[in-house]
C-alpha cells in the first residue's frame, strides 16, 4: 500500500474492515472523464478529448472490474483506438507487477516494475492501493480515471463520433432502471463474493454468502429474455457477466461461495454462454490468469496450489 507516495508494507487483500469484520473496498480516486470535445464530465476536470491513440488502458485479466472496461472497449469497437497493457496475474508483495508471465506485458510507457509506480507518477503523494483498471492519457502523461464504472460509460459515448456504434450500454430510456439494479448487483454479487472471501468473522461471511445466492436466485428468475433488460444488452449485463464467468472456477473455491455453482442455474448458464459469444468478449476472458491470480492470494491459499477444474468452464471457453 502507498502512504504519501511511499510503498510502506507488503500487499494485503484486506486493507480495511468494519466493526463486524466485513470487507470494505477502497473508493476510486482519479475521476476525470474523456468526452467528445474535452469538456468536463460528471466528475473531475476537463481537457480529455477523445482521440485515437491518445489513451492507454491498464488491466488485469484476473480483475472483474478491469474486465468490465475491457469488454466495453471491445464491444464498442475501440480496440484499435485504445491500446491495452495487461499486468501479471500474480499479486506480489508490491501489488500488481508488469511482465514475467505469459500474456502479461511490460509497461511500454515508463518501464515501471509495478502498478504503484504509475500511481506515484500521477500523484507523488498518493495514499491507497494501486488498483486496475487505469486509463492513462499518453499526451498529458496523467491518469484520467481508475473507476471501472466511469470508464465503461465514457467508452459508451465519448468516441461515438470516431467509431459509430448501434450498441448503447447505458441508454437513456433504461437509465433509471439500470441505476436501480446496478448497486444491488454490485453490493450482493460483484462485491458480495469478495465480502465472503475476505470476511474476518463468521457473521460477516454468513451475511455475504446469503446475499450472493439471493442475488443469483433473483437473476435466475429475472432472465426471461436474452439479457437482464429483455433483448437489449447493457452495462448491467457486463457487470453481471464478469462475476459469473469467474464464479465456478474461482469464487466457488477460493472465496468459499460453494452453496451452488453457476452450472446449477440453467438460465444464468445460458446467459453467460450467450454473452461469451458476443463479438470480442471471449478475448477478454483469460482463465489461466484468473485462476493463477486468485489462487495466488497467500492469505487464502498459502501453498499457491490451484485446482485444475472445473471441466465445464474449460469446455465453455474452448467452445
Amino acid at each position: 500500500m502507498l502512504v504519501n507516495g511511499k510503498w510502506t508494507s507488503d500487499w494485503q487483500p484486506v486493507q480495511k474492515a468494519d466493526e463486524k469484520g466485513r470487507f470494505v473496498r477502497q473508493v476510486s480516486s482519479f475521476r476525470n472523464w474523456i468526452t467528445a470535445d474535452g469538456s468536463a464530465g460528471p466528475t473531475g476536470e476537463g481537457g480529455f478529448e477523445a482521440g485515437a491513440g491518445r489513451y492507454r488502458l491498464y488491466v488485469a485479466y484476473i480483475c472483474p472490474w478491469a474486465s468490465r472496461a475491457l469488454m466495453a472497449r471491445s464491444l464498442k469497437g475501440l480496440s484499435d483506438l485504445i491500446p491495452v497493457t495487461v499486468v501479471n496475474p500474480v499479486m506480489t508483495d508490491q501489488g500488481w507487477r508488469f511482465g514475467g508471465y505469459p500474456g502479461a506485458d511490460e509497461d511500454p510507457l515508463f518501464a515501471s516494475g509495478y502498478m504503484h509506480e504509475l500511481y506515484t507518477r500521477a500523484d507523488d503523494g498518493f495514499t491507497g492501493r494501486a488498483t486496475v483498471p487505469v486509463l492513462w492519457d499518453m499526451k498529458r502523461n496523467v491518469m484520467v480515471n481508475n473507476e471501472s464504472a466511469d470508464i465503461v460509460r465514457m467508452f459508451d459515448t465519448a468516441f461515438e463520433h470516431l467509431v459509430p456504434s448501434d450498441l448503447r450500454l447505458y441508454p437513456g430510456d433504461l437509465a433509471a432502471d439500470i441505476d436501480a439494479l446496478n448497486p444491488r448487483i454490485y453490493d450482493l454479487l460483484n462485491n458480495g463474493v469478495y465480502k465472503a472471501g475476505f470476511a474476518s468473522t463468521q457473521e460477516a461471511y454468513d451475511e455475504a454468502v446469503e446475499g450472493v445466492f439471493a442475488m443469483l436466485d433473483e437473476l435466475e428468475v429475472r432472465l426471461t429474455g436474452d439479457f437482464l433488460f429483455g433483448e437489449r444488452f447493457t452495462e448491467t449485463d457486463i457487470r453481471t457477466f464478469v462475476t459469473l464467468i469467474r464464479f465456478d472456477a474461482a469464487y466457488h473455491g477460493i472465496f468459499k461461495t460453494n452453496r451452488r455453482q453457476i452450472a446449477d442455474y440453467p438460465r444464468l448458464s445460458a446467459y453467460m454462454e450467450r454473452i461469451l459469444k458476443l463479438p470480442g468478449v471471449r478475448e477478454t476472458v483469460n482463465m489461466d490468469h484468473i485462476t493463477r491470480g486468485y489462487y495466488s492470494i497467500k492469505v487464502l491459499n498459502p501453498t499457491g496450489i490451484r485446482p485444475t477444474g472445473p471441466a465445464h468452464v474449460a469446455a465453455l471457453l474452448a467452445g
